[in-house]
């Protein structure tokens, strides 16, 4: 079959650079914002926005805050929300400063402590959730309350520091090694990694398409695709390994990323994926598919619970202390961040992806808002009207039968993207002749 040259099929190409499926535009556009936030404040801050101390400081400060989106998309997805992931962040966090201050707890250990916390509080709070049948609302609420008191006893509200060895795991970054350069060596490695594993994807991803018998999009889209991806990459990498001497990339975002390749892979590439996704959208027709949604919604809620026990060690490593101060409102900038990533608040609709770029899209916003100086008021005024906009206008395109802003800006297209559906087959056995369907109908 020849190529379609059409401008109409060229346009459809183009799409292809980003996924042609609804839920990859509507990632799209959302990265499309954050490319404008950035550019933005770029602007606006005289180059300070991309400057290489300040992506540094931008990951360091609000790694936490994505890898609670990592675990809230989860369980927004399955159709439900989180409100005590801050005080367990919390809790967690004063547990494993006691446990190294006063018994002298090495800090590995302390780390494995810290996570068993978290699964405990999770399997507690799932328990109530998926098989006594208490909203998740009202249990996260009441886990809210419960240890943010925990916190307090524990520390006695008081502000207990931790070791050294700690703290590299929120304030480290990768060393340095071999020769002088100028740029962190380790850093640029790391960047022409992941550089070749998007190149290495994408060939696999063609390979894949034509064993399957699928059409792949023109080459020349995939060489599009990989280039600007390649080129983003390399840009970051280069002023990431170009901070001042003793910081490059830091040791939290590589632990987020490596939590963003994981979880990527389990809810697209995993039975329970999938099955999470199913409980979200229908529950009662994933139970009749053989769907056991108790054990789904309480690992959902157990999941939650271990990131933000992990989150809370990351942000206590940053501050060098433990407070009672700790996760205050971090479930709203992981709801706010997971809403404005695409996932519906019915549930059964979200990504991994989509949850971290919404998060970056107010980490920007909130760093470029402070490097401008707009008090802590306006930042916050101004971070509410984005999140309503960001929801309202999701919900509005999708009243309207558009699945996303991106179907809105295409709908003139939409006809000649996809194919029509098949007509319905009529079933004609056991059907009384005088209400079969004609043969040839008119």
């Amino acid at each position: 079959m020849s190529a379609d040259t059409s401008p109409r099929g060229g346009f459809r190409d183009l799409k292809k650079i980003f996924g042609a499926g609804s839920s990859n535009l509507r990632q799209f556009g959302i990265l499309f914002s954050l490319i404008a936030i950035i550019l933005l404040f770029q602007f606006l801050t005289d180059g300070l926005t991309l400057s290489s101390g300040n992506l540094i400081n931008l990951v360091s400060q609000y790694s936490y805050i994505l890898i609670l989106a990592i675990g809230m998309v989860m369980v927004i997805i399955a159709g439900h929300i989180d409100l005590s992931v801050g005080s367990v962040a919390a809790f967690a966090g004063i547990v494993v400063a006691t446990a190294m201050q006063e018994w002298n707890l090495p800090w590995p250990l302390a780390i494995l402590l810290g996570l068993a916390v978290g699964s405990l509080i999770g399997a507690w709070q799932g328990f109530w959730v998926a098989y006594i049948g208490v909203p998740a609302f009202i249990v996260t609420l009441a886990g809210m309350l419960i240890w943010r008191g925990g916190n307090q006893v524990i520390g006695n509200a008081n502000t207990v520091p931790v070791p050294d060895g700690f703290t590299t795991i929120g304030s480290g970054y990768l060393p340095e090694v071999g020769p002088y350069t100028g740029y962190n060596n380790l850093t640029l490695v790391l960047g022409l990694i992941i550089a070749g594993a998007v190149v290495l994807v994408e060939v696999r991803a063609r390979r894949v398409q034509k064993i399957m018998g699928s059409e792949p999009a023109p080459l020349w889209v995939s060489v599009i695709k990989v280039t600007l991806l390649v080129a983003v990459i390399i840009y970051a990498t280069v002023l990431f390994a170009g901070g001042r001497v003793g910081t490059s990339f830091p040791v939290s975002g590589i632990i987020l990323g490596v939590l963003v390749l994981f979880y990527s892979f389990i809810t697209r590439n995993t039975i329970f994926g999938r099955h999470v996704y199913a409980v979200g959208g229908n529950k009662l027709a994933a139970e009749l598919s053989g769907v056991k949604s108790r054990r789904v919604n309480f690992l959902v809620m157990m999941n939650m619970s271990i990131l933000a026990s992990l989150a809370g060690m990351i942000f206590v490593a940053r501050s060098v202390a433990s407070g009672p101060q700790d996760g205050l409102s971090w479930e709203l900038d992981a709801i706010a961040a997971v809403f404005i990533g695409g996932a519906a608040v019915s549930g059964g609709i979200g990504t991994v992806t989509g949850s971290i770029i919404g998060g970056l899209v107010m980490a920007v916003l909130n760093n470029g808002l402070q490097l401008l100086g707009v008090g802590a008021d306006r930042v916050q005024i101004i971070k509410g009207l984005v999140l309503l906009i960001a929801v309202g206008v999701d919900v509005w395109n999708k009243s309207q039968g558009r699945p996303s802003l991106i179907g809105f800006l295409t709908r003139k297209n939409k006809t000649d993207e996809f194919p029509s559906e098949p007509p319905a087959v009529v079933p004609t056995s056991g059907t009384p002749a005088s209400v079969r369907p004609p043969d040839n109908p008119s």
